[in-house]
């Protein structure tokens, strides 16, 4: 597989800076986007800690067999890009811990992320907190990911609505992260084929657009890179009330 990208990040309307940060590495196949959280406690400083240390363990884990020495149990499971990236958040979520017992001003930081990792034939996703990936083939958008998130154990519990969800006081209250803590990343194989395009952003974007408007926007003909401003724009002109972050993908074959 071969991928091209692009990537947009916006501050937003009504925030004075921008916690998120993104990694577009073509050379590793990786592309992360993360969500920091802690205002001026320090989510702009998780975000990239955690950014750094996705791209490093993609690095340092290039060619890497199941029988050699991992940075974590091998899991066969979730494949050779899903350790990688499970290893990666491992090391993301530790630097933030050592950051925080170093500086005082940091504790209370976190982040969520998501991230997808391509080699030649076989990819993987990995996520935690509500920053989301979603698929579209076939014109058809498909979410990849489930939002660790308060509303959305609600909903899948049947207590709320999908549409009260997006309306509730609690929305923004997320139930995993990288935080130093404990942490519960989850690792899935992803199945990729030439013409999809996929999209990872944080929840600036889909907190403020229905799925059925990004759908719409990212099937659009238009280069990908104005996709990606668009949907900043639309973000923007609904209110902005967050740091938005889109970065999409186009899987073509070899």
């Amino acid at each position: 597989m071969h991928v091209s990208f692009a990537s947009a990040t916006d501050t937003g309307m009504r925030r004075s800076i921008n916690e998120d940060s993104l990694s577009a590495r073509e050379d590793l196949g990786l592309f992360v986007v993360a969500d920091g959280m802690g205002g001026h406690v320090g989510g702009e400083v998780a975000s990239q800690l955690a950014v750094e240390a996705i791209q490093a363990v993609a690095e340092d884990t290039t060619g890497l067999g199941p029988e050699d020495n991992w940075p974590s149990p091998f899991d066969s499971a979730i494949g050779y890009e899903g350790n990688r990236l499970r290893a990666g958040f491992n090391l993301a979520n530790r630097r933030i811990a050592e950051r925080v017992s170093n500086t005082d001003r940091l504790r209370g930081m976190a982040t969520t992320a998501v991230a997808v990792l391509v080699d030649n034939v076989t990819a993987a996703l990995a996520h935690v907190g509500d920053s989301r990936a979603y698929l579209l083939r076939s014109k058809r958008l498909t979410r990849l990911t489930r939002d660790h998130s308060w509303v959305e154990e609600q909903v899948q519990a049947g207590t709320l609505t999908a549409a009260a969800a997006r309306d509730h006081p609690w929305r923004n209250v997320v139930t995993r992260a990288l935080s130093g803590g404990e942490l519960d990343v989850e690792v899935v194989k992803l199945c990729l084929q030439a013409g999809d395009r996929v999209l990872l952003c944080s929840d600036g974007l889909s907190a403020v657009l229905t799925d059925e408007e990004i759908g719409e926007m990212i099937s659009s003909p238009t280069e990908i890179q104005t996709v990606c401003d668009e949907l900043v724009e639309r973000t923007n002109a609904k209110g902005g009330p967050d740091n938005v972050t889109v970065l999409i993908l186009d899987i073509h074959n070899q």
